[in-house]
């Protein structure tokens, strides 16, 4: 319930874009009387700021389109006193007011409050290595980053461009000026410090991805981190730890962001071990009138419940609608966050939610990761590809843990149902029950989630045991290789040493198969191993099924 008898009457808000103006918007819906002043450094309040690539590419034509509100929108729509170009210097938390500094004029002024919310967001990471400053070397931020890059790319088409950083904005990049130069003859090359792309991923699940990239032009340089840059007559030069020297003459510089947090460290604020504004709950900092949210904040990951950074526009907007209601007396509470994360690369589009499996090994939580490669929709209807689907969950409780997915089609929503999953705390038992949308064109009878449920269930059941493509060749003990396919599937790859025996055969051929060594059997991608495993098991062979199958242990040897 509302407290119609706040005693607020002023609301200060440091910084725009999704939180601070969904705190703005929230709080006037509620409370009609309230003050809202709000400053933003920059010189745009409310931008889609997940958009700026898309522009940049393209595929986005029309500019004002990023532009959700402008300080005159608010004013007229929220009754909101919105100061662009407004940079807030320092706050003095005893008479509780901020110093403000207009950027275009140069004076100063101080501003009053009851209450004060910190949205300034993230900064890119700029290491202080050498030539990081120089000309022609850009980050992705805001709007005035995106008009810098596009002015650049305008004025003088580029022949040889450069992305720094294999997360989601460097992907996103990649794929965007590939699109912004489709009839050119660019060359694009991508250098990441991390062994693969995309880190909230594992390894077995980014393959495809490193794959999609390299077969569109991209030339990757892996575990490999940009030591420096130096001027060249006509470009920039990048230099690798390895001894690489790789010429451009645009460079894109996103290797991740770090909290703005100054505003907060200068008022005494507390700062947590990941370096984000520390808040509870409520959002509320140590100071009780003080509230952040954002990019700039700590929480907590609902799986691991370890405190970190986790700069998405989604929860950035839900802890403004939290922020504006605790202001409004309203009990809300953010609960922390999955990390729930998609991207489009190319043809592919990768999708992650929970904790991965480098994340859980280095906390020391127990899980198991099964692997699976669904089609997006009924196979014999026109249209079905494969996608990779990783599930990982915890074996004592059987609750899901995370879960990672790569493919073509399908990939947004089986991880959606997923997060919601996770959430609900619910257990791979459920998976199994849950009873998802069925056409031929829109999915199978037993959906991905459901098949991975049931994989999962069978390990924990112990109808089968497993054995990760990773940790094929780390087996301690001798062991026998069985492939199960169709011969035409075998004469298209195998992995060495394997016996071929096609699982139709398999009954007949029980004499040829040694009891004395632990069996792996393989299929293509992995059901019918499965199958195998429980022919086997049962004449009293011991066998592991490769879980992934030939599909994950191809994709993985490849990269």
């Amino acid at each position: 319930m509302i407290n119609s008898a706040n005693s607020i009457k002023k609301v200060v808000i440091v910084g725009g874009v999704a939180g601070g103006a969904n705190v703005a918007a929230r709080l006037r819906r509620l409370n009609e009387k309230v003050e809202i002043v709000m400053f933003e450094r920059g010189g745009y309040v409310s931008f889609a700021n997940c958009g700026l690539p898309y522009h940049i590419g393209g595929e986005i034509a029309d500019r004002q389109k990023l532009l959700v509100h402008t300080p005159e929108s608010l004013l007229k729509r929220f009754n909101i006193n919105v100061h662009i170009n407004s940079e807030v210097l320092s706050i003095n938390r005893e008479e509780k007011f901020v110093t403000v500094k207009d950027r275009e004029s140069g004076k100063e002024f101080e501003e009053y409050f009851d209450v004060l919310v910190l949205s300034p967001g993230a900064t890119p990471i700029r290491p202080a290595i050498k030539g990081i400053d120089l000309p022609g070397i850009f980050s992705l931020r805001d709007i005035h980053d995106m008009d810098a890059i596009i002015e650049k790319l305008s004025s003088r088409r580029p022949k040889n461009v450069l992305v720094v950083g294999g997360g989601f904005i460097g992907l996103e990049m990649i794929e965007q000026f590939k699109h912004r130069f489709a009839s050119a003859d660019v060359k694009l090359s991508l250098i990441e410090s991390n062994p693969h792309v995309l880190a909230p991923l594992d390894s077995e699940m980014v393959a495809r991805i490193e794959e999609e990239l390299i077969k569109n032009g991209v030339n990757l340089y892996l575990n490999d981190p940009v030591t420096g840059f130096e001027p060249l007559e006509d470009g920039i030069a990048a230099f690798t730890k390895s001894g690489e020297k790789i010429e451009a003459d645009f460079v894109l510089f996103n290797i991740g962001v770090r909290p703005e947090t100054s505003l907060a460290v200068d008022a005494g604020l507390e700062i947590g071990a990941r370096g984000g504004i520390k808040v509870d709950s409520q959002l509320r900092t140590g100071d009780q009138s003080i509230f952040a949210l954002g990019d700039c904040i700590e929480t907590s990951h609902l799986v691991t419940g370890e405190s970190g950074v986790i700069p998405l526009a989604g929860p950035a907007n839900r802890q403004g609608r939290i922020v504006a209601d605790v202001i409004c007396g309203i009990d809300s509470h953010y609960k922390g966050s999955l990390g729930t994360a998609i991207l489009r690369v190319f043809g592919l589009t990768a999708a992650v939610t929970g904790a991965n499996e480098k994340t859980l090994n280095r906390l020391g939580i127990e899980s198991q990761s099964v692997f699976l490669h669904p089609s997006s929709h009924a196979s014999y209807y026109p249209g079905a590809c494969s996608m990779s689907f990783t599930l990982i969950e915890q074996p004592e409780t059987r609750k899901i843990l995370g879960a990672q997915a790569v493919g073509a089609d399908g990939v947004d929503k089986r991880i959606d149902v997923i997060a919601t999953a996770i959430y609900a705390g619910l257990t791979i038992d459920d998976l199994t029950d849950l009873e998802l949308c069925y056409a031929p064109p829109f999915s199978s009878a037993k959906d991905p989630v459901n098949l991975a449920g049931m994989i999962a269930q069978n390990v924990e059941q112990n109808l089968v045991q497993i054995l990760h493509p990773n940790d094929l060749a780390a087996e301690n003990s001798p062991s026998f290789l069985l492939d199960v396919r169709d011969e035409d599937e075998r004469e298209k790859g195998f992995i060495p040493t394997s016996k071929h025996i096609p699982l139709n055969e398999l009954r007949g051929r029980l004499s040829e198969i040694p009891r004395d060594k632990p069996l792996i059997v393989y299929c293509q991608s992995g059901q019918r191993s499965y199958n195998a495993c429980r022919i086997l098991m049962q004449n009293g062979f011991q066998c592991k099924n490769l879980s992934g199958a030939y599909k994950t242990w191809s994709a993985i040897s490849s990269g």
